[in-house]
């Protein structure tokens, strides 16, 4: 028997709203007020930086302040966005159980292969690349992320429709690594839009809406049914847009860590991502780790895996570091996708070494 999914569409807000509601259907399904849910969002432009990107090195501030570019942090993992109003969101929030997978890697395939094959409806040759994009024919049509928080599982795409691609440029901090090894000299180079591969044909976004929704039916046996946004997950999305999301304080938790002299840095990049980490050292007696800040582009679950790891290191003797690394993924269940625990490791241990403490 097909699984039910309600099917909700908020229309366009702003990026700190929006992000709010996403928080919003995580804590209303968790308590149980609403039952899976697929949501279909617009936003207006915004540049969203992932859950534990430093903002000052990934966004240019300057510009979107100057033009009106909306500024948020995501609670999901992953890399810097530009989003607009040319963009279609799509997310899909449910218990663990409701579809039987696994892992955050399997979560990933299964939903970016459903969600290709409703694109394939529209006449594109869309297919799922790991570790989290849909492409056709090498060139990026959607992106997308998620986690797995105890029993709630969450996960987000964003598909270009006709979004204004030289906009990504002029709004993120593309690393030129990251354009280099795909031999592109600019982000708009590894995007595509579903304007530019149909251009007379693009369909309404109903249609586009209709086609994923087919294609989540089919690939992930699905009962997809529409419903109406309840006052419950508006007013708990406006609670947490006020008291956290919404805030300077949560948008701009990790601005610029480089920027303090005082810290001392090391970066692990793979093919999947980077992990850059920062060390604060008590030099007093026995050298020992003050503060730890782990940052990048990566995906973690749960959600409170990277908060967690910088606790646990925090007083640790710097020389053994890289134990108290090895100790604290042997003590709990973590999923990462495209990143491994000994990735994190070798990012906390060239820290230490820039230190001049190893």
């Amino acid at each position: 028997m097909a699984t039910a999914f309600g099917v909700i569409d908020t229309g366009l807000r702003e990026g700190r709203a929006n992000i709010a509601f996403d928080a919003a259907l995580i804590e209303a399904r968790r308590t149980g007020v609403i039952g899976d849910t697929i949501r279909f969002l617009s936003f207006a432009p915004s540049a969203l930086v992932g859950r534990h990107q430093a903002i000052g090195r990934e966004i240019k501030l300057d510009y979107c302040r100057a033009h009106g570019i909306g500024l948020a942090r995501r609670i999901t993992g992953g890399g810097a966005i530009y989003f607009d109003p040319g963009q279609l969101g799509w997310e899909l929030v449910f218990e663990r159980k409701s579809l039987g997978l696994d892992s955050l890697a399997e979560t990933t395939a299964a939903i970016c292969s459903a969600a290709a094959k409703g694109l394939q409806r529209l006449g594109v040759a869309a297919a799922f690349r790991p570790r989290n994009d849909i492409e056709v024919e090498g060139r990026k049509l959607c992106g997308s992320g998620g986690f797995v928080d105890a029993d709630v599982v969450f996960f987000q795409g964003t598909l270009l429709i006709e979004c204004d691609l030289a906009a990504v440029v002029r709004a993120l901090n593309v690393p030129q690594p990251k354009l280099a090894k795909r031999g592109l000299e600019t982000a708009a180079q590894r995007m595509v839009t579903l304007h530019e591969l149909l251009g007379v044909r693009l369909p309404s976004p109903d249609r586009i809406k209709a086609a994923l929704l087919a294609g989540f039916s089919e690939g992930l046996d699905l009962d997809a049914q529409w419903r109406r946004v309840s006052e419950t997950e508006e007013a708990i999305a406006q609670r947490l847009l006020e008291e956290e999301i919404g805030t300077d304080a949560f948008v701009f938790d990790i601005d610029d860590p480089a920027a303090d002299g005082a810290a001392a840095a090391g970066t692990r990049t793979t093919p999947g991502g980077t992990i850059t980490a920062y060390l604060k050292l008590e030099t007093a007696g026995t050298p020992r780790v003050g503060e730890a800040l782990v940052t990048g582009d990566f995906f973690a679950a749960p959600p409170r895996l990277v908060l967690d790891l910088e606790a646990a290191l925090r007083g640790a003797p710097v020389q053994d570091i890289g134990a108290a690394v090895e100790r604290f993924f042997a003590g709990r269940h973590v999923e990462v996708l495209s990143v491994t625990p000994a990735d994190f490791r070798a990012a906390l241990e060239q820290a230490a070494d820039a230190a001049g403490q190893r």
